[in-house]
């Protein structure tokens, strides 16, 4: 959801239990600390690792313990720093929150997050800093084939993977850029209609993208990680 400013970011959040703020962690908790500061806990990423672990967030949600009757908002600042198994641990806390808690995740790249993570809560963007409505920088056979591989059926992912392969030594680099604008296609879909639709094959890309950047087969990912 596009709004004018994050001034209001207070009422966001306490209007529901978890919000996505797509914005600078320091703006934001700066609204924070003006208007809620004794009943918001801040997380922010380890000074040492500049990373959010599992280890942080449990410590982080330990604090949601308690049975508060009033409201208090939990704000993970950079979340996008948080690794997988620490977003899945922060999921957990979301499936019985206590109507009083308000968990807050403030991050500048949204798709850094996982799928899972991003369905589950609101996401707002300021209206002037939308880069959501420009199109896909790729040329039309690249975005044609990044539908194509979006929706592909087991036959179809076996005649893409032929195809990526004629490009020789240029192969892995081309099938890296059509996953790329395929993994783009659709968040900014998800972004635009918030459909959870757009979510689904989500993991499979990005499980294909992260093989074939590690130099994996490029056909047998292609398969196996599209199905």
């Amino acid at each position: 959801m596009f709004i004018e400013d994050f001034k209001n970011a207070v009422s966001l959040a306490k209007n529901t239990n978890f919000v996505i703020f797509s914005e600078k962690s320091s703006e934001i908790k700066k609204i924070f600390e003006k208007s809620a500061k004794k009943v918001t806990t801040f997380l922010s990423p380890d000074e040492k690792t500049d990373k959010i672990s599992v280890e942080n967030i449990r410590q982080f949600t330990s604090l949601t313990g308690s049975k508060e009757k009033s409201n208090h908002f939990f704000v993970v600042l950079e979340a996008e720093k948080m690794n997988p198994s620490a977003e899945n641990a922060f999921l957990k806390n979301l499936e019985e929150p206590n109507e009083n808690h308000h968990f807050v995740l403030v991050t500048t790249s949204p798709s850094a997050l996982l799928p899972t993570v991003l369905s589950r809560g609101q996401v707002f963007f300021k209206k002037e800093k939308n880069l959501l409505e420009k199109p896909v920088d790729a040329d039309e056979k690249t975005k044609a084939l990044a539908k194509k591989l979006i929706t592909a059926d087991t036959k179809t992912l076996l005649e893409l993977a032929n195809e990526f392969s004629k490009k020789k030594d240029k192969a892995r680099s081309y099938s890296l850029e059509v996953v790329s604008v395929a993994i783009e296609l659709l968040y900014k879909s998800y972004f635009a209609t918030n459909q959870e639709k757009f979510l689904r094959r989500l993991p499979n890309l990005l499980k294909l993208h992260e093989n074939l950047s590690k130099n994996g087969h490029i056909k047998l990912h292609i398969v196996a990680d599209m199905i």
